[in-house]
């Protein structure tokens, strides 16, 4: 049996702990925004269906908090562990956003956390709102560093490598934080924890509604959940557009890859199937829109998609799983979308929750 590659190993140990961690920030980003906007409507309205519903979503939240924070910890130490020589070299800009992030977004969610898990009799309504509205920030502002990060080693701006160090140097960190694609990862993925909550929140509350069980939390957390899910899906498929341009310019290969498209061209057809093979530098079973590629890469009928042949085969991703996992995004994207249409035909009929198929 041939030997398993040290670093193959490293990837699948990194992409199995990232993997993991990212469903629980994921929900706490959401989950916090979600809980605000429930504290808000109790205080307003005086409601107790809100302030019942803030209880029972607060358990959740505070268990997605607190593994999130353990398995993010692990992501850490990989960094030294399985990329240590990465680490070194771009340690001097990554380093202090990382720390940026635990310093002013950690440090904020967890000191007030403590405030909306045990300080109802202890503190005013007004005050907890407060404590939950920065607990929420805190999370959002998580996001802003980390996704900053992730933007930097994607399209690294406002460093240089420094040949005597070998190692990068800071030159400019607005540049840095503000790198050319992080404001298109950050909305993207800010947007994609909002509507991942309301599909989460969605789908307990339906749950409860198919099993008879708290129906009247399961009413009005259903209802806010399908209104949430139908502005977010439509809003995503526009960051992701948007998001899209911005790889092209960026990250041409990238693009390539995402659609297996083997030969730069103009007019390129999108691909709704296919088989890439590296081997041979082709596609099996193609089904395929012709000018679709172009059209939704460039919005010209005539647009030029980069080919994976403009670079030389040691510098080309894996097709095949960036292939397809795009499809499936993509895919899914308009499954929340047509969730959401569902969500509003079926409370325009009077069905809202009482639509089993729903």
């Amino acid at each position: 049996m041939p030997a398993i590659d040290a670093e193959i190993l490293a990837r699948l140990q990194f992409a199995f702990t990232v993997s993991f961690h990212i469903l629980f920030p994921t929900l706490t980003i959401g989950l916090a925004a979600f809980l605000v906007i429930v504290e808000a409507r109790w205080l307003r309205s005086h409601d107790e269906i809100y302030l019942r519903l803030y209880h029972f979503w607060v358990r959740l939240f505070a268990l997605t908090f607190g593994m999130g924070v353990v398995t993010g910890l692990v992501l850490s130490y990989q960094f030294g562990t399985n990329w240590a020589e990465f680490s070194r070299i771009s340690g001097p800009v990554l380093g202090p956003l990382i720390g940026f992030e635990v310093l002013t977004a950690f440090f904020l969610e967890a000191g007030f956390l403590g405030v909306m898990l045990f300080g109802w009799d202890k503190v005013g309504p007004r005050l907890h709102f407060l404590a939950t509205c920065l607990v929420s920030f805190g999370t959002t502002l998580s996001a802003f560093w980390i996704l900053s990060a992730n933007s930097w080693m994607q399209t690294p701006a406002g460093a240089h490598i420094d040949p005597a160090l070998g190692s990068y140097v800071p030159d400019d960190w607005f540049a840095i934080i503000f790198n050319p694609s992080f404001p298109y990862r950050f909305s993207h993925m800010v947007t994609a924890s909002f509507l991942t909550t309301a599909l989460f929140v969605a789908g307990i509350s339906a749950f409860y509604l198919l099993t008879h069980k708290h129906l009247e939390l399961a009413r009005r957390s259903q209802s806010m959940a399908l209104w949430g899910i139908l502005i977010l899906a439509p809003l995503q498929i526009f960051l992701g557009d948007l998001h899209g341009l911005n790889v092209l310019e960026h990250q041409p290969t990238k693009v390539a890859a995402m659609e297996a498209n083997w030969d730069r061209q103009a007019g390129a057809p999108l691909l709704l199937f296919a088989i890439p093979d590296s081997k041979t530098e082709t596609n099996h079973l193609e089904v395929t829109v012709p000018h679709g590629a172009s059209l939704i890469l460039t919005h010209q009928w005539n647009g030029i998609v980069p080919g994976l042949k403009d670079v030389p085969k040691e510098d080309r991703p894996p097709v095949g799983v960036v292939f397809w996992s795009f499809r499936i995004m993509v895919g899914l994207g308009f499954l929340f979308l047509a969730i959401g249409l569902w969500g509003l035909y079926a409370r325009f009929r009077g069905r809202l929750t009482s639509d089993r198929w729903l």
